[in-house]
């Protein structure tokens, strides 16, 4: 499969670089150190339809086709992997909104996403059920004409920022993933409690939560889509974010390199340049190698999503996930070995790329899950 990045797609990545250069750059070792979410750059970005670029134009959306939407996040990791994930998933459980929301939900929360107005949260994970989505076991029991949610979603971002949330809950108990449903459950909702988790790893700019639901009561019109079929919905994004989460990945990885190639070119030791060294120049040409095939492979893999074929974009985002990811920490540990002792402490971004990077290992399914389903499709 051939591609090349059109005259449009090239003015959104330029138009991308330079505002996470002007305004992320800046800040990000900061917001990085203090664990603070970043929601005046969020709200800047919102002014140039970088937040959500996947919702349509008639809901206030940039209406970006999914390679465009993955140059967007991976310039935005580029920049800075904490920043680039509190901007990137302000829109997290837009898609089953904008596929299978009612009119109601599309008009009254999508522009005010899009215009930064509001964050939204997609709360799937559970402290005993992260991989395994047919196993949660939070319920939704019908109660007239409200649903009555209760149990506990863990990891979930944006779970203390959001003003709305995606429920995946079970509204059928003895069926798996056959009864699983999708609420829009907001926030405010009495006996919605977030508490935040703030000791990780990496991106720390980026919000986490534990979200306890307590006796939570929706209308029954807050059903997105079905009862009982909102893991086959949820199926159909599987592969949209995980390209997202492929390009990522390209994002740290470059950044990773970007700042190796630069501290090459400044750090000396006998009296040169170490980027002179060939064990130095050999370390630069491989981690390249590694961020330009992890790039290729996702970029095909948003093609493969755009042109709708779910089998296709199964096999190549779980490919591009895996390659982009696992790739994204051998590169990023590259950079701390160029960067040497300097680059095992927070002087230089070297040590937050490598931090950042591991997250996508994991998120989005695991490299484990991927590879079971690329051999799923080659067997």
């Amino acid at each position: 499969m051939a591609f090349s990045l059109t005259d449009e797609h090239r003015a959104i990545r330029q138009a991308v670089r330079e505002f996470a250069e002007e305004e992320i750059v800046p800040v990000a070792r900061q917001h990085d150190e203090e664990g603070r979410y970043p929601e005046a750059i969020r709200r800047t970005a919102a002014e140039y339809d970088f937040v959500a670029p996947n919702i349509p134009i008639e809901y206030g959306g940039a209406g970006m086709d999914k390679l465009s939407t993955v140059l967007v996040v991976e310039e935005f990791w580029r920049a800075d992997p904490g920043i680039g994930s509190a901007v990137g998933s302000a829109g997290f459980g837009t898609d089953m909104i904008v596929e299978f929301g009612d009119e109601w939900m599309k008009d009254e929360w999508l522009p005010a996403i899009a215009a930064g107005d509001a964050v939204s949260a997609s709360a799937i994970s559970e402290p005993a059920h992260g991989s395994n989505v047919a196993g949660i076991e939070t319920r939704a029991e019908r109660d007239g004409d409200e649903y009555v949610i209760n149990g506990t979603k863990m990891w979930i971002t944006n779970g203390t920022v959001a003003d709305v949330a995606v429920v995946m809950a079970k509204t059928s108990p003895g069926e798996s993933h056959r009864g699983i449903t999708a609420f829009l459950v907001p926030t405010d909702t009495e006996g919605f409690r977030p508490e935040k988790i703030d000791n990780k790893l990496g991106i720390r700019a980026s919000d986490l939560a534990e979200i306890v639901l307590d006796d939570v009561r929706v209308p029954a019109e807050n059903v997105i889509g079905e009862v009982d079929r909102g893991f086959y919905q949820l199926m159909e994004f599987f592969a949209s974010g995980r390209t997202n989460v492929a390009a990522q990945a390209v994002g740290a990885a470059q950044g990773a390199l970007d700042a190796a190639i630069e501290y090459a070119g400044e750090r000396e030791q006998f009296d040169r340049e170490i980027a002179e060294f060939q064990a130095i120049r050999h370390k630069l040409a491989e981690m390249a190698t590694s961020v330009e095939a992890a790039r290729s492979l996702t970029y095909r893999a948003a093609t493969a999503v755009e042109d709708g074929d779910q089998e296709i974009a199964a096999k190549f985002s779980s490919m591009a996930k895996l390659f982009a990811s696992e790739h994204a920490v051998d590169v990023a540990d590259d950079g701390i070995q160029i960067h040497g002792g300097a680059g095992y402490v927070t002087d230089h971004p070297a040590e937050r790329y490598y931090r950042d990077a591991r997250i996508t290992k994991i998120y989005e399914g695991t490299s484990e899950i991927q590879k079971n389903i690329i051999a799923d499709r080659l067997l």
